[in-house]
This record gives C-alpha cells, structure tokens and sequence, in this order.
C-alpha cells in the first residue's frame, strides 16, 4: 500500500490557506452532484465536515436537508463559510472538543493531507454513529499531454519547485488512513467530468496551492503572467479533466 506523505507535519503550509480565503472561495471547486449524492444516499441527520475551509462541501449538504457542523483550524476561512450562513467551530480536528455530539456523516474535502491520519481517523470512529460513513475526498485535474508539457516548461523557467498539480491523487496516495477495527473496509470511488477553464480561472486557482503560496511574491506573479498568456494562446481556456478521488469507510 503506497504510504501517504507526511503533510500534516508542515504546519507552516497546513495553515497558509487563511491569506487567500476569498480567492479559495471562488476559484476552489464544488463538490460535484454525483458525490454529493452519495454522501446523502444513507440520509444522515448530522454531518461533521472537517477542515470545511470556506463551505464548499458543507454549503452542498445543507442545501440537500443535511443538519452540517463545520471545524476548521483558519479563522479567517471560517469566517467566509460562516458569511455563507454556516455553523462553523474553530480548532484543529484532532484536538477538537465534541462535547458528546455524534454524527452519522463525516467528510473531508481536500483537507485530510493535513490531519494526523491515525489519530484523526481513531477521533472519526469516535464520532460516528454505529453506521455512520466517513467520507474522505480530493480534488484533481489532467491537462492533455500538449499542455502538461507546454506548462512544465513555463514552471521549469519560472517555478521549478512547484508543482503543474495535473496528476491522479492516486500517484501520491492510494489509502487516505490505515484500516482501523472501527471502520469496514475502505471504498473508494471516483467521480470524472469535462471542463474548460479560462486563463483568469486557472492563475487564480494555481495561488490557492499551498506550494504556489510558498513562492516569492514575484516568482507566483511571473508564473501567472506566463499562464495566462500560454492559455490565451490556446484559445483564451484550457481543456481538463476534472474528477475527484474518494474513499468511503463505513463504522461497524
């Protein structure tokens, strides 16, 4: 089993996103319907959504007449999900005080990286009801080959240290925790679509990235300037495939 890199170490990344909440809230995408109705199928009463970031996943199962509780570490982030109208604790999940509330769903949208995952997936099992689903997902995109190459040579030259992040999350992770007693085995599912994004989409998406934020501000901003012009000479948007990796984990 490919072993999961140790990214809830780096704290300093783990804790970055709060700087560009706002870019983050209209650039990160929602989940999409197929995932959504999943995560809705056991019509779960209380959903948990860990590291909820500003709402994305949270604002979606609300709106599908899920009662929602989201925890998430940055204030600033918080404070754009709770500008959404949602119930949101500060705190760092595994740390996180219930105060005896269970619940029938948990979900982690692109956040579990940063979470300890044997204590945070010991901290689910407690929270769950017996039959409750632990829902973990990322977010990904593939360029086509042309324009993965045309954008590893502009990264070469501008950014070599980041990443183009057009790879399958599967490249770097292929269990988000180990099996633990608690939880039935893990399933996982994929859910795939295509898109167009634009120029502006795609330089406002990439500065959401933890490795992105890490750069100079002028190396980040010459990096974009160069996007922005390859993609425009495409045509003014880039073709992708968008699609999301999830792993299910049912409590016995």
């Amino acid at each position: 089993m490919t072993k999961t890199p140790a990214y809830h170490l780096d704290r300093t990344s783990a804790l970055s996103f709060g700087s560009v909440s706002e870019q983050y809230d209209r650039f990160r995408p929602s989940p999409p319907p197929g995932l959504v109705d999943d995560l809705v199928a056991r019509a779960p009463r209380d959903a948990l959504d860990v590291g909820c970031g500003t709402g994305k996943v949270a604002a979606e199962l609300a709106g599908r007449g899920t009662r929602v509780l989201g925890v998430e570490i940055d204030a600033r982030m918080a404070a754009v999900a709770r500008g959404h109208g949602l119930p949101v604790e500060l705190g760092a999940f595994e740390a996180w005080e219930a105060a005896g509330r269970t619940f029938d769903l948990i979900t982690c949208g692109d956040a579990w990286h940063w979470i300890d995952p044997a204590r945070g997936a010991e901290k689910a099992a407690s929270l769950l009801r017996p039959g409750g689903t632990l829902a973990l997902f990322w977010s990904y995109l593939l360029l086509a080959d042309d324009d993965a190459a045309l954008f590893r040579r502009l990264y070469d030259e501008h950014a070599p240290r980041a990443r183009t992040h057009s790879y399958l999350p599967h490249q770097t992770r292929s269990e988000p925790f180990e099996p633990i007693g608690e939880f039935e085995p893990i399933e996982v599912r994929q859910y795939r679509w295509e898109a167009t994004v634009s120029a502006d989409d795609w330089v406002g998406l990439i500065a959401t990235f933890s490795d992105h934020q890490a750069l100079e501000p002028g190396q980040l901003a010459a990096l974009q300037r160069a996007l922005h012009d390859a993609i425009e000479g495409l045509g003014g948007g880039v073709g992708v495939s968008r699609g999301v990796h999830a792993a299910f984990a049912r409590r016995r």
